[in-house]
């Protein structure tokens, strides 16, 4: 009887979320919390813009040039268009020969969709985190990192739209990446400063003196 209780409990607060799971057309690696953040989005985004944002997020193992374009259209019945697809496949095959495996693909439903975003700083967004080397586990990253390419997706389609988005993440790593890129730069423009352009400068100053 109790154990009947707990399952009934259980169920009760999972249905909710189910029942509105309408942004994750496939789930093999999410949790709940990281469902969620991904729900608010897609429900903010097609709210404010008309686009509508889904996450195909799977452990199955596609082979070597799978094709995910035709793999997406298998849920398009699930899908409203005008739409934008993330799917990211933790075991899809790279190489034949290559023992690393993962794909991630952005799928719209149109190219007038497909301008709305920088497909290459999604996917950044995304493998940023997952390809890096700290104490999380594989599973924590992948959560994060749909989390974020997502994000940066909705960020950037509300952004051509001309709105804001107040759901999404900010892109920690992407900031951190400029910033670097900042520091390089100055440092560069210092070193020619230092070994070429203050030794010229000094001796033009000394011969004017002279």
């Amino acid at each position: 009887m109790i154990k009947a209780k707990v399952r009934f409990s259980l169920l009760a607060l999972l249905l909710p979320l189910l029942l509105n799971a309408s942004h994750i057309l496939k789930n093999d690696l999410l949790n709940p919390q990281a469902s969620k953040l991904i729900e608010d989005m897609g429900n903010e985004l097609a709210e404010k813009t008309d686009i509508h944002g889904y996450v195909i997020a799977t452990n199955e193992n596609f082979p070597v040039k799978f094709n995910l374009v035709t793999y997406s259209k298998k849920y398009e019945d699930n899908m409203s268009k005008p739409y934008v697809v993330l799917i990211f496949a933790a075991n899809a095959r790279l190489t034949e020969k290559s023992t690393h495996r993962g794909r991630i693909a952005l799928i719209p439903s149109s190219t007038e969709v497909g301008k709305l975003y920088d497909k290459g700083d999604v996917i950044d967004a995304t493998i940023d985190v997952v390809a890096s080397k700290d104490k999380n586990t594989k599973e924590d990253k992948f959560n994060v990192g749909i989390v974020q390419g997502f994000s940066e997706l909705a960020d950037q389609i509300a952004s051509a739209k001309n709105v804001k988005m107040t759901t999404t993440i900010p892109n920690d790593t992407r900031y951190v990446i400029r910033a670097l890129q900042v520091v390089v730069i100055i440092g560069a423009i210092l070193v020619f400063w230092m070994f070429l352009f203050r030794p010229i400068y000094m001796r033009i100053r000394h011969g004017k003196r002279k």
